[in-house]
């Protein structure tokens, strides 16, 4: 199945064009039977030690979502970090399963990191844990990953997830369907008209969700569908309040919510922030709705980085 030549928005600015232009390595590996994916900004089988003094720095995406979500975002990173995005099974060009658990996707997390190396013991100099960043699902899967791994990671920054106080009204279920197989569109350009962020929201850089539109599809035999297995929409459990994970994350943590996020308010920030100390980064990006890398990408990619050197440094 393909996703077709992708075309770039003519108002997109030359540093998402850039961006977009770095070369990136698309790699597989079978995770308990099932195929997954990732993207890798650097080459994970080269002999290059100047390469392997950098910390790795894996990306998650949110549910429904995929690797090519941080396509713009995870350059930025290349001259300081091991980069890389998976997309967990289901979503993207990883396998679908016939079921889905949270455990499940932190064995792929697991698979990645060891298969792309950024462990630090895949490299006789960097002495740094891996950094992992969730946006909204992924943040949660990031979470349960980092408070029951045996392996070591460096820090966890989450991104705009919800972790509510229990004395607060439970966030709704995201809209689920009966439908078990994706529909499927007469053609390209019927599938990109009803391409939609989830929760719905404004995005001003509509260059941006060109492309994400344009990747979140593939052609199928009878015509275009999405890449993610629908049956994740009626397994996955947002109620689910993951504070235990939060509480007992390995590592350092971080927070970065957009200032006019849908779902993670001023209020469950603060709940957030205690759950996870007074020494944890809480960054509100201002202008920035839910999905805060589609809406203020540069700056996200300055809070980020800042939150990053700065555990790098006290690391070294």
């Amino acid at each position: 199945m393909e996703t077709g030549p992708i075309e770039i928005n003519p108002s997109a600015p030359d540093w998402f064009r850039q961006a977009i232009a770095q070369p990136v390595k698309s790699r597989f590996l079978e995770v308990a039977g099932c195929r997954i994916h990732y993207l890798a900004w650097f080459d994970p089988d080269a002999a290059d030690q100047h390469m392997h003094t950098r910390p790795g720095l894996l990306l998650i995406h949110g549910g429904g979502a995929h690797a090519n979500w941080w396509r713009f975002i995870a350059p930025f990173f290349m001259s300081t970090n091991r980069v890389c995005a998976i997309d967990l099974s289901g979503m993207g060009d990883s396998g679908d399963r016939d079921n889905y658990q949270p455990d499940t996707w932190t064995s792929e997390i697991e698979a990645v990191l060891q298969d792309a190396g950024l462990y630090p013991d895949h490299g006789p100099v960097n002495k740094i844990n891996p950094f992992i960043v969730g946006h909204s699902f992924g943040g949660l899967i990031a979470m349960k990953f980092g408070s029951e791994t045996k392996s070591s990671i460096g820090g966890t920054v989450i991104v705009d997830s919800p972790v509510q106080d229990p004395n607060d009204t439970p966030l709704p279920e995201p809209a689920t369907s009966n439908r078990v197989a994706p529909p499927i569109y007469p053609n390209k350009a019927t599938a990109l008209s009803r391409f939609r962020l989830m929760p719905e929201q404004p995005c001003e850089n509509r260059y941006i969700t060109d492309f994400i539109a344009q990747t979140s599809i593939q052609e199928c035999n009878s015509g275009w569908t999405w890449k993610f297995d629908f049956k994740i929409m009626s397994s996955r459990r947002f109620g689910e309040p993951y504070r235990d994970e939060l509480k007992a994350l390995k590592g350092r943590t971080a927070l970065i919510h957009g200032e006019k996020s849908a779902i993670v308010s001023r209020r469950t920030v603060s709940y957030m922030s205690e759950l996870m100390g007074p020494t944890a980064p809480v960054v509100e990006i201002p202008d920035a709705h839910h999905h805060v890398m589609l809406d203020q990408p540069l700056a996200f990619v300055s809070a980020l980085r800042a939150i990053l050197d700065a555990w790098s440094r006290r690391t070294e």
